[in-house]
């Protein structure tokens, strides 16, 4: 299964980037992490379209797609192994998750979305969020090898 991770802002240098870099040794499938920025003066509504626009071309075509999104659905970590290991098993190529700006996914990419996932009640910065991932999908992969990583 190939791991897309469609985000706005470019987190080159970051101390995310580099959290980000931990994880993607330490799994076992690919990901790749696909920045996209919008270069224009915007703001408001049509900030979020012009990321939107861009968000799509980021996400590999067919993919499964799932929305980070703060109203999506919380999952537990083994709640989202359970459906890794769902849409592994039933032979997804692709998964793409998608990150928004500070102002959210436009509402188009959130109904085109298999699953809005939420990664709690609490605001996280986008640019944390994409690390939080990183981490889950490793901590998702540890619960589906049986691996000793998760503790819960």
């Amino acid at each position: 299964m190939r791991v897309s991770i469609c985000a706005v802002g470019r987190a080159k240098g970051s101390p995310a980037a580099e959290i980000c870099q931990t994880y993607l040794k330490r799994l076992p499938w690919t990901v790749d992490i696909r920045e996209v920025e919008v270069r224009k003066d915007l703001s408001g509504a049509k900030l979020v379209l012009a990321e939107a626009e861009l968000l799509r071309g980021a996400v590999p075509d067919r993919a499964t797609l799932v929305a980070m999104d703060s109203k999506g659905k919380p999952l537990s970590s083994e709640g989202f192994a359970q459906a890794l290991g769902r849409w592994r098993d039933d032979g997804v190529g692709d998964l793409a998750f998608i990150i928004g700006g500070a102002d959210g996914l436009h509402p188009d990419l959130l109904r085109q979305a298999d699953l809005a996932l939420s990664l709690g009640a609490m605001t996280w910065p986008h640019m944390l969020a994409r690390a939080m991932l990183m981490e889950q999908l490793y901590r998702a992969h540890t619960i589906l090898t049986g691996h000793p990583y998760h503790r819960a």
